[in-house]
Order: structure tokens, then sequence, then C-alpha cells
């Protein structure tokens, strides 16, 4: 296979990936590494590498739209970047030391709870504005448009969501995704936070996340432009034309397509850790 056949394969294939990605809010960076390990045979922290540049790209484009229309926490976003930045940086240097087979099973099992988390069924929102001292000290409560009229929130369990988020961050790192399901849990379930702002504000975030790692694999050598920048322009188009088709298309179905393509890699990701052939 010749250089430019493999450069147009993979950016069909990082397209895909992104258009799976933005229709179930997870992300590309959860298709991308098992696809370019798996079908591509490419080395997994190069996988890694480029994912994190694409998380990179996709987040930066988003994130100025839903500052601009209000629903993003700038003050929680930042506040909590200092333990996704953190856990990055943890979850970068344990990449390079841990053998490629464990973090391939890692990542099925990741993939496992994100396939669990597209039909996970929310039980309403957990907005509460009952006080706070830490949140109201940091200056972390906030409001945002819900039916013409502005919803606030009082941010709750600080140093819990904290925690979720250092997980979140390592996870980003080693992984090479943007740990965007994690954060929501933190600051949804953890921090009652309303689920808007909570998806809104994690976009944000997962762009700094995974910067802070991917500075780490390019010292390493593991980021190959060549490879690099067909994943991120073909992610970037994919998640911009599976937010078009969102808009339309049935929410059960495409969450049944990507839980069945999710789990079909998640297992073949651990069977790849399991029997060394990653």
């Amino acid at each position: 296979m010749n250089i430019l056949l493999f450069t147009i394969l993979i950016w069909v294939g990082s397209f895909s990936a992104g258009f799976l990605g933005s229709l179930t809010g997870l992300g590309g960076g959860v298709v991308i590494v098992p696809l370019l390990t798996l079908v591509f045979g490419v080395d997994i922290r190069y996988a890694i590498g480029a994912s994190l540049i694409s998380v990179i790209a996709t987040s930066s484009g988003a994130a100025s739209a839903y500052v601009k229309e209000g629903y993003s926490n700038i003050r929680i976003g930042m506040f909590l970047e200092m333990a996704t930045t953190i856990g990055a940086v943890v979850g970068a240097y344990l990449a390079g030391i841990t053998p490629a087979n464990i973090i391939a099973i890692i990542f099925g099992l990741v993939l496992l709870y994100s396939a669990a988390q597209t039909f996970r069924t929310r039980k309403g929102q957990h907005i509460t504005n009952a006080p706070n001292k830490l949140a109201e000290k940091l200056r972390l409560n906030g409001n945002y448009p819900e039916k013409g009229k502005l919803q606030s929130y009082t941010m709750q369990n600080i140093p819990g969501g904290f925690g979720v988020c250092f997980t979140a961050g390592t996870l980003s790192g080693l992984l090479g995704i943007g740990g965007g399901a994690v954060k929501v849990l933190a600051m949804d379930q953890v921090m009652k936070i309303p689920f808007k702002v909570s998806a809104t504000t994690s976009n944000f975030m997962i762009g700094v996340t995974a910067a802070a790692s991917a500075g780490i694999y390019l010292s390493r050598g593991y980021i190959d432009p060549g490879l690099a920048m067909p994943v991120m322009l073909g992610v970037l188009l994919g998640s911009i034309f599976g937010a078009k088709v969102l808009a339309v298309a049935s929410s059960h179905w495409l969450k049944l397509l990507f839980s069945i393509i999710i789990l079909i890699m998640a297992f073949e990701m651990i069977k790849s850790g399991i029997s060394r052939t990653i």
C-alpha cells in the first residue's frame, strides 16, 4: 500500500470515527485509537498521539460556540482543569512505562463503559441551589439559558468531583481520549451541575486536557505529523457532519449502531491485549 492510499484510508476512517463520536457525544477518540490499532496496524502509542491532536482540534471548534451561547461555565472548567491536567500528565507518563497489551486491555474496558453510557437513562436534572460555602468562596455557581429564562445552580461536593476529574485526566493521557464521559459524570452526578452545563463545560475542558498530555507524547516522538494530520482533519469534518445529522436522525438507532461498533472494538482490544498480539 502506497503512502497516498494509506493517508486517504486513514482520513476516511477518521471521518467515520468523528461522525459516530459526535452522534453520541463521546467524541471520536474512543473510535479512532482502536481503528488505527486494529485495522491499520498502527502502534498504539502513535495512535494515541494522533487521537490527542484530533481531540484538541474538535474541542476547540465546538467550545467557542457553547461559551457564546452561555452554557459553558468557564470558571468551573478552569478550576477542574487543575485536576484533569495533572491527571493527564500522570497518564501520559504511565503510557510510557506501561506495556502496550495492558494499555489495550484498559482501553477495551473503557470502551465497554462508553457503550453502556450511550444507553444510560437519566433520571432528570439534579439542579440544586442549596448553599455551598466552598463554591461561593471560589465563585463556582452560575446560571444557563433554559426555555427563555436563566436557570441558576449551585455546585456541590467539590472534593469528590475534583477527584473524579483527576481520573478522567489520567484516562485521557493514558488512552488518548478526551475523557468527556467521565467528566460529565463528575459534574452531573457528583457535583449536581445541570447536564447541559456539564456536557458543554466538559467539551471546553477536553482540549486543554489533551494538550497537557500531547506535549509529553510529542517529546517522546509518538506524534507523527503524517498520521496526525489526516486523523485530525477526518475527525474534525466527521464531527461537524455528525452534528448536522444528529438533528434529524433517530437517536435510538444511532445509539444501537454506535454501541455495536464499540462493543466489537472493545472485545477485539481486550483479546489482542490478552494474547499480546498488539
